[in-house]
């Protein structure tokens, strides 16, 4: 019996990779509920959550490798095989990194960061901006086929794409500043805060610069149309 990633890839060579969004989709939701308001979670309402994450992680996982065992080799597709990959590839990182985060946020209580924590929730949500344009590139691939990745739908893809490296630029800027205000204070925070701050700043800020990189994926594929 033909498994459902198979039966996508009749349907379209994209789907299988929309399919893989909707996984990656669901730990960057659960990613945002862990946020909102986390410094009122107790620690294990946060580790409960922080295994949902995990879960659905791991089901980005098994989607991930389901689409590369399945990935017939005489299949013809609208990019390169090796495009198709690493389209995968870099949407499965996000998911890695919406976990990786989750268990950074388990380490230490973040009451403990004080006026600090308005940081952490700028820059996520600047963050989250440039992975839900992507995400909408992603959704857009299908149509891009029909217009033979030309015409206005090719446009307005680029138009997103071009939103994306700009959040992304919007995201390193902020992360600088965030960076340059700690370390004139840094002496007055608890050395596992000192390391926490800097480490989850980076992390947070990885999910738009992969964001920017899949987003340009996508570009590099019109273009070679």
């Amino acid at each position: 019996m033909r498994s459902t990633i198979a039966r996508l890839f009749g349907k379209s060579p994209f789907f299988p990779l929309q399919s893989h969004m909707k996984k990656v989709s669901s730990c960057i939701k659960k990613l945002t509920e862990i946020f909102d308001g986390i410094e009122k979670k107790s620690p294990q309402e946060l580790e409960k959550l922080v295994r949902e994450l995990s879960k659905l992680e791991h089901e980005a996982d098994l989607t991930k490798n389901d689409i590369r065992n399945h990935l017939p080799k005489s299949l013809f597709l609208p990019i390169d095989r090796s495009q198709f990959l690493e389209i995968l590839s870099l949407q499965d990182k996000i998911a890695d990194q919406a976990e990786d985060i989750g268990h950074l946020l388990t380490l230490y209580p973040m009451e403990q960061f004080g006026e600090l924590c308005h940081h952490f929730y700028e820059l996520f949500e600047k963050n989250m901006q440039a992975f839900w344009d992507v995400r909408r590139v992603i959704k857009e691939l299908h149509d891009l086929i029909e217009s033979s990745f030309g015409g206005i739908e090719a446009e307005k893809v680029k138009t997103i794409i071009e939103r994306t490296s700009y959040c992304e630029y919007e995201a390193d800027k902020m992360k600088h500043k965030f960076m340059k205000e700690f370390f004139k204070k840094a002496q007055d925070f608890p050395t596992p805060v000192f390391y926490l701050y800097i480490r989850l700043i980076e992390e947070i800020n990885q999910v738009s610069h992969v964001s920017e990189r899949l987003a340009n994926r996508v570009r590099m594929v019109l273009e070679l149309k």
